[in-house]
Formats: structure tokens, sequence, C-alpha cells
């Protein structure tokens, strides 16, 4: 796995928003120039190295898949944080998993080349990053490098889901698809995920969050009713990237759990979904699979760990490196000074989980300082479809860290 420097197409911030890739910058007094998208370099792999990243996440979704199971066997969810009505959801929800589909969701490995893939995390509820490695890197392979080939069929597995979804949920209801608005990375990533089951022969509109009304007969919010579109049409099937948590502690988050418990609304993601999005699976893990080549240490009590060991500190709920903080253990599990890095944010009340900071692939930055890099491993439909590589020159992978092209 090597980064190689390259001279950036001279329009390809005309050729990114002719994509509709309008996110490509996000220009800020600290930083006018704000670049998301970064073609000055590219990540070459090795067709082995694809074969590893490939093998490692199948495994490590089945290995997730088996966690959820024994969260909600053993009675664990209480300590993911779950309070009764969403614990109440998701046993509901994995109870009939079968027919309650999953799309989507990005495994975040560490890998350098030299070892096995570990697994940072599990993205697994409202996944970001998903147009620019479907499409837009392909694009850019396409032009830049005609004869050599990605790790990229993520888009082919979409349209696959979205039929399969269909097929065997009955496509006779409109499917509506929802995010918050404005927000251009979201709206983006809702506008390629439409374009994804139109191809996949479902009828379906995109539709803001806010836009979502609930009709009651009555009148009384409390009474029974359902959910509606802005022409009154009513919802039976929503796609969102919206958070579950975001959901349920919204005013009518009530609703939803009910509709979606006596099977009047379905969502994707699943509610069962939220076990796996949750960073406490990673203390789950590495109990059921002690020293498993692709899992770093994790626990939910840093007095696990010994003296010296350098920790990543993630909240439970946490997105996009928010409230991530590393630091140098001392005795009794207690930072030994200050953090070596952290990001501010507004996560970390519902608590956290630990993990051994592991090794990133690195490399030098133009004018000093390393570049790190983070593989965002897509799994659609349970199978691994390719990946997406995020950087950035700091120890904490965020919102704000730029996506850089790979080749193999």
């Amino acid at each position: 796995m090597e980064r190689v420097g390259i001279a950036p197409r001279p329009d390809w911030r005309a050729k990114a928003e002719a994509l509709g890739f309008d996110w490509h910058s996000a220009p800020t007094a600290d930083d006018p120039v704000g670049l998301y998208w970064d073609e000055s370099a590219y990540w070459r792999l090795t067709a082995d190295e694809v074969d590893v990243l490939e093998a490692a996440s199948m495994e490590l979704h089945e290995m997730c898949m088996a966690a959820t199971e024994a969260a909600i066997s053993r009675r664990l969810l209480p300590h993911f944080g779950f309070d009764a009505a969403a614990i109440k959801l998701i046993e509901n929800s994995w109870s009939r998993r079968d027919a309650a589909p999953s799309v989507y969701g990005r495994f975040d490995l560490a890998y350098t080349g030299g070892g096995p893939p570990k697994l940072l995390e599990y993205n697994a509820d409202t996944p970001t990053g998903l147009y620019e490695a479907s499409v837009v890197q392909w694009t850019w392979l396409e032009e830049r490098f005609p004869d050599s080939d990605q790790f990229n069929s993520i888009h082919e597995g979409l349209v696959a889901a979205w039929t399969a979804v269909r097929e065997k949920n009955g496509g006779d209801d409109p499917l509506h698809l929802t995010c918050l608005a404005p927000h251009a990375e979201d709206e983006g990533t809702l506008r390629y995920m439409l374009d994804t089951a139109l191809e996949a022969g479902w009828t379906a509109k995109n539709i803001s969050a806010a836009d979502i009304g609930w009709s009651a007969p009555s009148g009384d919010p409390n009474a029974a009713g359902y959910f509606v579109d802005v022409e009154d049409t009513r919802i039976r099937k929503l796609f969102k990237i919206v958070p579950w948590d975001w959901m349920l502690s919204d005013a009518f988050g009530g609703q939803l759990a009910n509709a979606v418990m006596k099977r009047e609304l379905q969502v994707i993601e699943p509610a069962w979904k939220m076990v796996m999005a949750n960073k406490a699976v990673l203390a789950l893990l590495w109990e059921m699979y002690p020293d498993h080549p692709n899992l770093v240490p994790a626990f939910m009590d840093r007095r696990a760990f010994a003296p010296g060991t350098t920790v990543v500190a993630k909240p439970l709920l946490g997105r996009e490196g928010a409230n991530i903080s590393i630091a140098v253990l001392g005795e009794g599990g207690e930072p030994a000074g200050a953090p070596l890095a952290h990001m501010g944010g507004e996560y970390g009340a519902e608590g956290y989980v630990y993990q051994t900071l592991t090794p990133l692939a690195e490399a030098p930055a133009p004018g000093g300082g390393t570049y790190r890099a983070v593989i965002g491993s897509w799994m659609i439909d349970g199978v691994s479809r390719g990946i997406g590589i995020r950087e950035d020159a700091g120890l904490i992978t965020h919102n704000r860290s730029r996506f850089v092209p790979h080749l193999f």
C-alpha cells in the first residue's frame, strides 16, 4: 500500500460538480481552500491487498452479526446505553431481521499492507462517504488510469440490494428517502441512493425529514395514525440518513417505534443496526474473539489496560471523530498527561469505549508531517463491495479529513 503524488486534473472541480458532487470542498476561516476531495495523490494497492481487505471485511461482518445476537440474547443492551424503549425496538427488529433488511454499512479499518486489517469501528447506521467511494473515484479512475482497476462494485451492489428488498418485501409501496436538510453531503448521498433505488425498479422520492408529517384522524398526536409526506401520501417504507438515536429522541419517536414494531412502517437501516453502530460492540467483539487478528483490544473500562498503553477513547454514539481523545494511560487507568490528540463535539454523556491505538498506513506529507489513512470498507447487503480512503495529518480522522482515490 503506497501513496503516490500526482497532478490534479485542471478542471476537476467542474467535473465533480457535473456529477452532482457539490461537497468536494468546505472552506472555513481557518482553511480557505477546505478540500475534502483530494486528487493530488492516490493510494496504490496490490491485488493481494485488495483480497485481504475483502476477506477481512466479510469475516468482520459475520462477527458483528454474532455480536449483535450475543448482545441481545445475553441482555447486554443496557450496557450499550439503550433505554427500555430502544431495547424493545431492537429486540423486535432482530427477531424478524429477515424482514428488516439492511442495505449498507461501512467498516473503518486500519491497514498498512504489512499485517492484517484492524477494525476501528463499524458505521452501520448512517455511514458517510458513499457517493465519492462509489461514483466519484471511479470516474477519476476511468479518466486518469483507464488500464488500472479499483476495489469498487458499490454501485452494482446497491442496485442489487434494492432489487432484493423490493422483491422480498414488496415493491408496491413507494419508497421514501429522507435526511436532515440543509446538509450538502447527506442530500447528495440521498440523491444517489434515490438513483440506485429507481434503477432497481422502485417508485421512490426524496423528502426532508422536517417535511414528514403525522396524520392522526382525531387530531390527537397520541391517537392511531401514520406518517405522511407533503402530499399526504402514507409512508410505509423509509430509507433514512438520520441516526436512530436522534429519531427515537424526537417528539414522535414513540410513534415511529410503534409503527415499526406493528409492521406498519419499514425503516432502512433497521433498528437492529443500532447495536453494530454503537462503539460498545468493539468491547464485546474483543471479549468474544480475543486476540483475533482483525480486532484491536477494546474495553469499557480503562483500568483493563496496562499502564503505559496508548488508548483511544470513543463515545458510544460518536460520529466523524467527534469527542475522540488519545492518551497514554498511567496507574489506575487514568491518563498520564495531556491528551496526544482530542476532538471536540457534543457526544460523550452516553459513555465511552476504550481501544488500543493501532498504526495506520502512513506517507510523508508535502512540506513535512505525515498523512495517515483509514480504509472505509463498504458492506452492501452483507457483501464486501469496495473501499474509500480518508486521510489526515493528525491522529484522528474526522469530518474534514480528505478523501483520496485509490487503484490497484
